[in-house]
């Protein structure tokens, strides 16, 4: 039986409320504290080489699951326990300096999740071929599009091949040819043991890689099961809105 390498066990999570100068001074004389709800009370567990996608609306509470998992995010209440090396993937370009060129910033990147820059630089071929990027890794990012930026974010945090990878919202860039290049290489990456948590809004690309999925609402995780039953749920609660 293969083991968990993720496990949240009741995490909760609160963001401050943002407000206005008068509205802070009458919730102080009120002794309030609103603060925002992102997540409540969320337990999972994630199998080594499993690939498990997160759906729910936008605001729900699953790119903040990714974020918990990777430590950006350390929960209020509950534990969550991680075996392994992450590297997450999230945002068009997330992290990457606009002034240094795509190698220096896939040297850059690498070395934040503890990689020495001989091991970058032997993957750097197999960085440009994948990213097909081409010459244009040798200049700025800030010459690059969102596209660009999303493909070598891929191709650099999939290269060092991290125990688990941790995806939000980048595996719908590019063409129908480069998403399905992204797709074998994230399978490639699970049968070489690695570990895959996803969240997407592609249902066609969930149902295609995942084993499971899970439905996150108003900060909830309302159930774990296939991909086909993880759909219908989340139609069920949203009446199909993003």
């Amino acid at each position: 039986m293969k083991k968990s390498v993720i496990i949240l066990n009741n995490v909760s999570l609160n963001f401050p409320k943002v407000m206005g100068f008068f509205s802070l001074v009458r919730n102080f004389f009120a002794k309030k504290n609103r603060g925002f709800t992102a997540l409540s009370e969320v337990s999972l567990e994630v199998k080594s080489g499993e690939v498990f996608g997160l759906i729910g609306k936008n605001g729900s509470g699953k790119s903040t699951i990714l974020r918990v998992i990777s430590g950006i995010y350390p929960p209020d209440d509950g534990e969550c326990r991680v075996t392994g090396k992450m590297s997450l993937l999230a945002g068009l370009g997330t992290g990457f300096s606009p002034h240094q060129t795509g190698i220096e910033n896939a040297l850059l990147y690498g070395s934040i999740l503890g990689h020495d820059e001989k091991s970058m630089m032997d993957k750097l071929d197999e960085i440009i071929e994948f990213s097909e990027l081409g010459d244009f890794i040798y200049q700025p990012i800030r010459t690059y599009s969102a596209g660009m930026k999303a493909r070598l974010g891929l191709a650099v945090a999939s290269a060092i091949e991290p125990d688990i990878l941790l995806i939000d919202e980048v595996l719908g860039v590019g063409d129908p040819q480069f998403r399905e290049k992204s797709k074998r290489r994230i399978l490639d990456l699970v049968s070489r043991t690695g570990t895959v948590v996803i969240v997407s809004h592609s249902f066609g690309l969930m149902t295609e890689i995942c084993d499971r999925v899970g439905v996150v609402h108003k900060g909830r995780l309302q159930m774990i099961g296939s991909p086909e039953e993880a759909i219908s749920k989340y139609y069920e609660l949203t009446g199909g809105k993003s």
